[in-house]
């Protein structure tokens, strides 16, 4: 069960039975109750996995809470090897010596940093000021600007900004239009010009939420953005009232409801970045739909589109407004052009994954893997991407498959997670791998308990987190064939059991 619901349910069940006994709750009970929820608990939970920050060499950082503070930790996969990120009795003294103010090394006063490209200095800021400090002589050197540990990886990234892949360029929507600019000289650069309000492009409205963000998906070589016009002009209004003393705001977006004969249609199109030019795809309109929800950008980002290597093709999905029929579709980058490769029709509603989509294109060896339930299970299947025929499935069981989360096309394994092989208890998920012909499957976490997997940028190891309702999460990296190669962290919460 979800933590934060756990704790909820808690809080709720101490009001609920004081209040069951007949007496009158007192600020005391709110106040036992309270120490129930988040706040009051995880204090005293020691040694918990802290969110892992990546940087170069598959190597990783984090932070983690102990009884005596907090101690931020390095681990290099590679090497096996879990150490301190940084000397923290040196860090503190030299705060001491900077601030006058008395630091002390279990009570760091940041909860972020980030290591310089050599790795040789951190910066982290406090109170609002940003310190950059050698981490050979930890010489201490106040940083100018807005620099520091909360910048990481922006790289002048604004939030409603989608940045390319090569980290050069931004793509952004204004006056309902895609524009992109150029992060090194602030060169701004207009896409579209036909967008209008109602009619932009890259918009980002589901109904019940919206924002200004833009939702594309820019090729791997950073030349072309896939993205769509999303016709909402004869969409129904939803209309707010906000709440507060005072005179009330009155909001108003495009939602459309349930039985409204209209909703949010959206036009593919293509977008060349070097020299601006619309390609629009050769079909109708597609409804504003995913494969996971009503929401084209429930995943975070343009959902059910994947880009060839070469930037030359978009396979994507569409997904009709009852979301009972899929149609698998690949179009040409330079023409629009659009082929139809399969089409999945269900009597019920289809969903391409549990928690995340689960089809990917291969195109170099022109195949597709599809998730899907037609045999009452959430499996993967193999296709053919010139003949849409179906190759093999590729898993088969009582069982499902939970997530994809690696496919090596080279040597032909997909990585995935399972729920229901574990028989004791059928929602605990395990990560396994097996090859594209459905041969070899095998657990690369064999330990009973719910699985929780963290990839690494380069895909070579993963952080693998694992518990049980009445046992506290293990976290360890493993390699690709299960080996646990660095020992991370083994959940304390004794001290919450003695509360």
């Amino acid at each position: 069960m979800n933590k934060s619901l756990f704790l909820m349910l808690a809080f709720v069940g101490v009001v609920a039975a004081r209040a069951q006994q007949g007496g009158t709750l007192t600020d005391n009970d709110y106040a036992h109750a309270e120490n129930l929820l988040a706040s009051g608990t995880e204090p005293f939970v020691d040694n918990a996995l802290g969110r892992p920050n990546w940087i170069s060499g598959d190597r990783f950082w984090y932070r983690v809470l102990t009884a005596q503070g907090s101690e931020f930790i390095l681990v290099n996969p590679a090497k096996g090897t879990r150490a301190p990120a940084f000397d923290q009795a040196k860090l503190a003294a030299a705060l001491s010596s900077a601030t006058g103010q008395t630091v002390n090394a279990n009570h760091l006063p940041f909860g972020m940093f980030r290591y310089s490209d050599d790795g040789k200095s951190i910066s982290f800021r406090i109170e609002g000021k940003a310190w950059s400090c050698d981490l050979q002589t930890y010489a201490l050197t106040p940083e100018n600007g807005s620099g520091g540990a909360n910048t990481m990886g922006g790289g002048g990234q604004r939030s409603n900004e989608e940045v390319s892949p090569d980290g050069k360029k931004t793509a952004y929507i204004k006056d309902y239009n895609l524009w992109v600019r150029d992060i090194a000289t602030g060169k701004e650069t207009q896409l579209t010009t036909d967008g209008v309000k109602d009619f932009g492009y890259a918009t980002d409205n589901a109904g019940w939420k919206h924002s200004d963000r833009a939702i594309l998906a820019w090729s791997p070589d950073s030349r072309k953005i896939a993205t769509f016009q999303q016709d909402q002009r004869n969409v129904g209004d939803m209309y707010l009232v906000t709440t507060n003393v005072g005179h009330s705001e009155l909001r108003a977006w495009k939602y459309p409801l349930p039985g409204d004969k209209e909703i949010a249609m959206i036009q593919r199109v293509i977008i060349n970045v070097d020299t601006p030019k619309v390609i629009r795809f050769q079909i109708p309109p597609d409804a504003h739909r995913g494969t996971l929800s009503d929401d084209i950008s429930s995943s975070g980002g343009f959902d059910d589109v994947d880009w060839s290597e070469d930037g030359s093709q978009l396979a994507f999905v569409s997904t009709s407004r009852d979301h009972k029929d899929e149609k698998f579709r690949i179009a040409d980058a330079a023409t629009g052009a659009v082929r139809e490769v399969f089409e999945e029709k269900v009597a019920t509603q289809f969903e391409s994954g549990r928690s995340a989509i689960d089809w990917r294109f291969l195109h170099k060896t022109n195949e597709i893997i599809w998730y899907s339930e037609r045999d009452n299970w959430g499996h993967l299947y193999l296709y053919d991407a010139t003949t849409g025929k179906i190759k093999n499935q590729i898993t088969k069981g009582e069982w499902v498959v939970s997530r994809l989360y690696k496919v090596d096309e080279k040597k032909r394994v997909l990585y995935f997670t399972v729920a229901g092989r574990e028989s004791e208890n059928p929602y605990f998920n395990q990560l396994y791998r097996v090859n594209f012909d459905g041969s070899h499957l095998e657990v690369l976490t064999p330990e009973a308990g719910n699985h929780t997997i963290s990839l690494s940028p380069a895909e070579d190891y993963f952080i693998d987190t694992y518990s049980k309702p009445d046992v506290a999460p293990v976290s360890v990296v493993r390699n690709l064939q299960g080996k646990v190669v660095v020992a991370l962290e083994k959940t304390d919460i004794s001290r919450l059991v003695a509360t």
